[in-house]
């Protein structure tokens, strides 16, 4: 069999002699598409925040996204680490990219999901596997026929933390799920600004030196500002409760609770999803005339 070259999103190419046998996913989105594969059985360590499938329960936990037990994934000799820009530290994935092959993910758009669901199956050697197939054909299926959010559309703020409060602009995955669920994101073209007091409206912006500019943080006058047709929350990455739910009242006339799920976990999790997400926001798509 031929080696196996493929790409990550840091742009690094990996090459495989022989197909990945004993596999470690330090991403939740990516356990459940390895599961939903059929490469299950080549899962050998996950994070505590990998829960689905149920059937990954079994797997050995190599700490969480954010610390990782280096040596504990060292210690189950994978050949290959599965893991993501975002979710995982820098410096974890640079110590194991020394030892052992890494394939890091940063899917931006719901396209780029579905072409790391192609990648992953190739680096595992099942790219012409009837299940694959199937699943990557309904993922580009779903991208191609879903009309994204446009001129007339609900706009919704999204936040996703409190303390500090903070939401996603639409250069991420998260913003292009809401746009072909049909929704646009009130907060689309709102950089993250360094520093925090810039961030806030109370300092100039300084050279943000690389660092990530694609989640906000904002205040409640800057949301009340935007006049969002709506607020949606997601129960994760933070669980909003009365408290939170009380501060935010009033900034919108509707507020809907969802999955942080269905807008965050790239990969088999939106190809399923992304149509249940589409039907529950069905009702707010009509908010405004003409939609």
């Amino acid at each position: 069999m031929p080696s196996i070259k493929i790409r990550d999103d840091l742009g690094r190419d990996l090459v495989f002699v022989h197909p990945p046998r004993r596999v470690v996913s330090l991403v939740p989105s990516d356990t459940y598409t390895l599961f939903a594969l059929g490469a299950g059985d080549r899962v050998v360590g996950r994070t505590t925040w990998c829960e689905l499938p149920a059937e990954a329960a079994a797997v050995p936990t190599v700490g969480g996204t954010k610390d990782v037990d280096v040596d504990a994934v060292l210690a189950l000799q994978p050949d290959l680490v599965v893991a993501n820009q975002e979710e995982n530290t820098r410096a974890a994935l640079e110590r194991l990219a020394e030892r052992t092959r890494v394939l890091v993910s940063l899917p931006r758009r719901v396209a780029d999901g579905v072409a790391h669901v192609a990648r992953l199956a190739r680096a595992l050697g099942i790219g012409d596997s009837p299940v694959v197939k199937d699943l990557v054909r309904k993922g580009y299926e779903l991208v191609r026929t879903l009309t994204p959010a446009g001129e007339g559309a609900p706009r919704a703020f999204v936040p996703i933390w409190m303390d500090p409060l903070m939401t996603f602009n639409a250069d991420t995955f998260g913003a292009d799920v809401l746009a072909l669920a049909g929704v646009a994101n009130a907060f689309g073209d709102r950089l993250r600004l360094y520093p925090l007091a810039a961030d806030l409206g109370k300092a100039a912006p300084k050279d943000a030196a690389g660092r990530d500019e694609r989640y906000p943080r904002i205040t409640l006058d800057e949301v009340r500002g935007k006049q969002p047709d709506l607020v949606i929350l997601p129960d994760e990455p933070h669980a909003f409760g009365d408290a939170d739910r009380a501060a935010l009242a009033g900034v919108a006339a509707r507020m809907v609770d969802v999955s942080g799920k269905d807008l965050f976990w790239y990969g088999a999790w939106t190809i399923e999803t992304l149509p249940r997400l589409r039907e529950q926001l069905a009702p707010v798509v009509q908010l405004r005339p003409g939609t």
